[in-house]
């Protein structure tokens, strides 16, 4: 909270005339018709509040909405959206049907299947873009900190995607809110010393000792809200005599003391009203007076509380600031805390809300009860259909805690532990397996325990740098599926194929032993069901690490083809699926898999497996040479990895950079890349900074420096990996003159793309044989790795078979013909941004006297951004403004807004103009 002050300051808020500009300017901004967003963030008491209330007051004509979090609801789903949107609901009719049914099972409405998280998003972006069309719209989100976590997923995408909207989005905060990260933020302190001073003596009417007034000062470090609310409980003497000795506690603690001091002065049925409604999160008066009626506490009881202006009892219960809530419940006995919530449970309705029911119910008891334990685990299970993560821990837990037979507190253990897994939270799910472990568990949960000890350990040491617990969570992933082997067939396949993929990661640092482990598992592993997708990539990547390429290829197929949405296991295992793709050579099917993957995961609300998906997509998009698609798929795994608290998926970003070949950037970012990869133990980041290195180097000509890196990551084959590495060598070795090496490489590559027998693979084995061949045999492979390879998805590769021709012509003397090769390779490289490419043909070029291949704008309107060449690419398909919103996740008046400036810069009119526009 703020304080509004007399005098001297036009907006009305002492010592905040910055901060008030640039809410104005937010405010103008937004009405002219710029999506804003703002994250106000500080201390308890700072002024938060104040500014929104200020910000409020400043909207003129617009149509203003807002929610707060609380502390208490913080486990339940869609809790604060819900409260957000009630007011735009008339609005909802204007929906798409996916997303109006979306929002409709979100907030309890209808029933139905976990509603997609980016459908209610685009629901909610789109809610707001309607309410919009008739008066800009003002959201402010006080105490964001409290929100629910799916609440402030939501909120923090539809913030990243307001652009052309007139809708302001401001949020007040505490402290971080990983959801939030990233959006423009407004940092608030403790007023200056002259202001404080002005601020102070505003709220004191007798007069008070220049010492105290500069010790207040320095003791609340300029704090607003402290400032005003200390002295109020000072006695003139103190004030006027320097007596004023504050309590050593952090501002927050002492404006809590101070509003407790309040609440004891004031009748006990006034304070058991305030405990009430401090425990009821919704702010319901009519649940809050029925409440109050099983406590035998008349209504008129709270007047006292409301003239102190503690608490104001209208259309919603609305506490004078949320200290004053924190106040009354923290410092409630814990007798008096049961109470009220035990009155909140029985008055609410089990039927409209049995989920709130029980959470009351929970904290109202006062030993274990199998019923309400019960009933929680219903709620669980209510909330897992809506998508709720974050709310079926908080039930599946408090349902544990509640639970009197140790056997099924065991087992309620390790399904909250399930459940804190899939939520990220990590130390939450170690401490439910200790519980677990405590108690007498069967065979089954004994080995299922094991298992989820291997997934702590393994997400804990990609997401921590621990080296040496990557590979001991292979060991424990090995050991937990021969403990399943006898219990549960298809459980224990499933965590050996967790085993083979948690090896594939640590790559060189698990080592081959990877190899006997396999093959002792795999015979004593019985079989169950050999058209499963799981049990068909098992034995598709054991038969890959056993008996080499030549004898897997069969079984990688099967395993490839039985992957659909309705079989999807893509969630547990991506990179046995992505390096089976990559061993086959197959780009039909890594283009189907990736883009059936993120159709899964934002169907499913799989919000933890969405990152990995889309950054598999981006690397189709890379090879494509579609390198803005790829950028902007990068960029929201991102922002989806930073606000679910997962470490960054970086192997398709560190390959666009090296393709791009921005030298500085590219060679920061594989560095980067490569220390994270080792200090966690991910040996496969060495083959994966090897690649980018090759080909960051062989597109600027380095060829030395290629070579070198490609000889370091080539000392352990990592699958789906070591087979692009080997085109790389075979390119950097001959042009250093290690033909040896280079013959190697080759003979290798045959091994790995011959079985095969893809025109991706063939057509890499053909440049590679071309490269390394002499006179004019080197011809046939040349054309014939540019005819296979043109036939493929994977253009970068297809505009260096031109590329490489075009060298070897120009070294013929064959001027003419080199020059069409070079003039290909070279607009195709500049047309996807690969720079360094591109240069490299330009130079060859000039080497025949062609000086027309400098690549020029498209217009003089400046060059398209990523996003808008994704745009331009879609509308120039035929794509609506809808269509293309949805696969965007923007709103279609933001792609419109886009479209605009493309056609500026691009000097056309229509869309129909983008598909003949020679733009890329």
């Amino acid at each position: 909270m703020g304080a509004f002050a007399s005098g001297g300051h036009g907006n009305g808020l002492t010592g905040r005339d910055t901060e008030c500009t640039q809410l104005r300017d937010l405010v103008a901004a937004a009405g002219s018709g710029r999506g804003q967003v703002l994250v106000l963030r500080g201390e308890p008491g700072i002024g938060k509040t104040a500014l929104l209330d200020y910000l409020a007051e400043r909207a003129s004509g617009f149509r203003v909405i807002g929610t707060a979090g609380v502390e208490s609801d913080m486990e339940l789903a869609f809790a604060g959206l819900q409260q957000l949107c009630a007011p735009l609901m008339d609005c909802a009719a204007e929906l798409p049907a996916p997303q109006h049914d979306a929002l409709q099972i979100a907030f309890g409405l209808a029933s139905g299947p976990a509603p997609d998280r980016f459908l209610v998003g685009l629901a909610v972006l789109g809610l707001l873009a309607a309410a919009a069309g008739e008066r800009p719209v003002l959201c402010l989100v006080d105490d964001a900190q409290w929100l629910d976590q799916v609440t402030a997923q939501t909120l923090g995408f539809v913030a990243r995607r307001l652009v052309a909207e007139p809708v302001a989005l401001v949020f007040a905060l505490r402290q971080p809110v990983e959801a939030l990260t990233g959006l423009p933020r407004l940092m608030l302190r403790g007023l200056g010393d002259a202001d404080a001073r002005e601020l102070l003596d505003s709220a004191i009417a007798g007069p008070i000792d220049t010492q105290v007034r500069d010790r207040i000062v320095a003791e609340t470090h300029g704090n607003p809200l402290a400032l005003l609310e200390l002295p109020r409980g000072l006695s003139p003497a103190e004030l006027a005599g320097g007596y004023y000795r504050p309590d050593i506690l952090p501002v927050a603690g002492q404006i809590e003391r101070h509003y407790l001091a309040q609440i004891r002065s004031l009748p006990d049925d006034t304070q058991r009203m305030l405990l009430l409604a401090a425990a009821e999160p919704v702010g319901d008066p009519t649940l809050l007076l029925r409440a109050a009626q099983r406590l035998d506490v008349r209504p008129e009881a709270l007047a006292p509380a409301e003239a102190a202006g503690l608490i104001e009892l209208g259309a919603r219960v609305r506490f004078r600031h949320p200290l004053v809530r924190s106040a009354v419940y923290r410092a409630a006995q814990h007798d008096g805390r049961r109470r009220a919530h035990r009155a909140l449970a029985d008055a609410t309705d089990p039927a409209h809300d049995p989920d709130r029911r029980a959470w009351h119910a929970a904290h109202a008891a006062t030993a274990a009860d199998e019923a309400i334990a019960a009933e929680l685990e219903h709620s669980a299970g209510r909330a897992a259909i809506r998508g709720g993560t974050a709310a079926v821990a908080a039930f599946l837990v408090r349902a544990t805690e509640l639970t009197p037979d140790p056997a099924r507190r065991g087992s309620r253990a390790l399904d909250a532990a399930d459940a804190k897994l899939a939520a990220a939270e990590l130390d939450a799910a170690g401490e439910l397996l200790a519980i677990a472990e405590l108690a007498p568990l069967d065979d089954l949960q004994h080995a299922r325990l094991a298992r989820m000890r291997a997934q702590l350990a393994f997400t804990r040491s990609r997401s921590s740098g621990d080296a040496p617990g990557l590979v001991d969570s292979v060991h424990q992933f090995f050991r937990a599926a021969s403990g399943l082997e006898s219990l549960d067939a298809a459980m224990a396949q499933e965590t050996l194929l967790e085993a083979v993929c948690a090896a594939i990661y640590a790559g060189r640092q698990f080592g081959t032993g990877v190899r006997g482990h396999l093959t002792a598992a795999l015979a004593a592993a019985p079989a169950v069901d050999p058209t499963r997708p799981a049990e068909l990539l098992l034995h598709a990547l054991a038969t890959r690490i056993s008996a080499g390429s030549t004898g897997c290829v069969a079984h990688m197929r099967a395993a490839v083809a039985a992957l659909t949405p309705a079989t999807w296991s893509w969630q547990a295992f991506p990179v046995g699926y992505e390096a089976a793709v990559h061993d086959l050579w197959d780009d039909e099917s890594w283009h189907r898999i990736a883009a059936e993957a993120v159709q899964v995961a934002t169907g499913t609300g799989a919000l933890a497996a969405l990152p990995m998906a889309l950054t598999t997509r981006a690397g189709v998009h890379v090879m494509a040479g579609e390198f803005a698609a790829a950028r902007t798929l990068i960029a929201d795994a991102g922002a989806i990895s930073a606000a679910a608290g997962q470490a960054p998926v970086r192997y398709h970003a560190l390959a666009l950079a090296a393709w791009v070949g921005e030298e500085a950037v590219a060679v920061a970012l594989i560095d980067s890349a490569a220390r994270y990869g080792a200090a966690r133990g991910e040996g496969r980041v060495t083959a994966l900074a090897g690649y980018a290195t090759a080909v960051l180097h062989n597109g600027l000509g380095h060829y030395q420096q290629a070579y070198e890196a490609l000889c370091r990551a080539c000392e352990y084959e990592d699958l789906g990996l070591y087979g692009w590495n080997l085109v790389e060598l075979v390119e950097a070795a001959v042009r250093a003159g290690e033909h040896a090496r280079a013959a190697a490489a080759l003979a290798e590559l045959e091994d790995r793309t011959v079985p095969g027998g893809t025109d991706w693979g063939l057509g890499a084995l053909a440049r590679s044989r071309a490269l390394v061949s002499e006179g004019p045999g080197a011809e046939a492979h040349y054309l014939e790795a540019i005819e296979r390879l043109g036939r493929t998805r994977i253009a970068v590769h297809a505009a260096r078979a031109h590329l490489v021709y075009g060298e070897w012509l120009r070294r013929e003397q064959r001027r003419a013909d080199a020059r069409a090769a070079l003039r290909t390779a070279h607009d195709m490289f500049g047309g996807f941004g690969a720079m360094a490419f591109a240069e490299r043909a330009r130079r060859e070029l000039l080497a025949i006297g062609d000086k027309s291949s400098k690549r020029r704008p498209a217009s003089s309107g400046g060059p398209l951004t990523p996003q808008e060449q994704q745009i331009a690419e879609l509308a120039g398909a035929g794509l609506t403004n809808t269509e293309i919103g949805a696969q965007l996740f923007i709103s279609a008046h933001t792609v419109e807004w886009h479209l605009r400036k493309v056609f500026a810069k691009l000097a056309i009119r229509s869309r129909r103009e983008l598909r003949n526009t020679p733009w890329r």
